[in-house]
């Protein structure tokens, strides 16, 4: 990740999140995010009104004078609750997220409540963690039967929320930012609040990375910190 970028994240009522990255600093990505929401979970229309009021947003850059870095980070209080996942995405270490004032006009829930009927996938969770970044490289579906001609499906299985987890989804977006070439996506799947999913996927510890496709299945379990060994059995065909 490059010293200096802005990057913003957009989070659904449901905790699915989209994030991207611009080191240019000159991009505007409220409404790609939105559309590519769209894109990806199908609905009727993009899902302009989770803006502001769902989303955080970073600024990063080089001190000149102190050659140190420097950040303003920045969360509304509907997503706030996110931070430990905004520090693992955005590569962070342990940053100060400022919750910005409420705004009434932006994040009435009753307002936002009126578009559940035409929206209601945004209130469901899916466990997405997206980069738009990466939806730039190539078009992916996030259903988990389909697949893209390029491109990696993962599934992260863990057990609530511990530090075995953060460190394990802090190291897996590290890696797959800095390491892998080609797109993917990324599901986290809590098995204490869908247990079948570990029986179906023969989870036995968590947390537990499965690459889905391309064929054949794999499973990396333990070793979060040995970046070499992960991503040979991420991209070993």
């Amino acid at each position: 990740m490059s010293q200096a970028y802005k990057g913003i994240a957009l989070f659904t009522p449901g905790g699915d999140v989209i994030y991207g990255l611009d080191v240019d600093k000159e991009k505007r990505w409220h409404l790609d995010l939105c559309e590519s929401l769209q894109e990806l979970l199908g609905l009727s229309a993009s899902p302009h009104f989770l803006v502001p009021s769902y989303t955080a947003t970073i600024d990063q850059w080089l001190d000149p004078k102190t050659g140190e870095i420097q950040s303003c980070c920045e969360v509304y209080p509907l997503v706030k609750r996110y931070q430990p996942l905004l520090n693992a995405i955005f590569a962070l270490k342990e940053a100060t997220w400022s919750v910005l004032p409420w705004q009434e006009q932006y994040s009435d829930p009753g307002i936002i409540e009126t578009y559940y009927k035409q929206f209601p996938e945004l209130w469901e969770n899916h466990n997405l963690i997206v980069n738009f970044n990466s939806l730039q490289k190539d078009t992916i579906v996030n259903t988990d039967n389909s697949s893209s001609s390029r491109g990696y499906i993962l599934r992260l299985f863990i057990s609530g929320h511990s530090q075995s987890t953060t460190e394990a989804l802090t190291t897996l977006h590290r890696l797959l930012e800095q390491k892998l070439s080609d797109s993917y996506t990324l599901k986290v799947v809590d098995i204490k609040k869908y247990p079948e999913q570990a029986e179906l996927n023969q989870i036995s510890a968590t947390p537990t990375l499965v690459r889905l496709y391309p064929e054949p299945v794999r499973q990396i379990v333990g070793e979060w910190h040995d970046f070499d060994r992960i991503l040979k059995i991420i991209a070993t065909p």
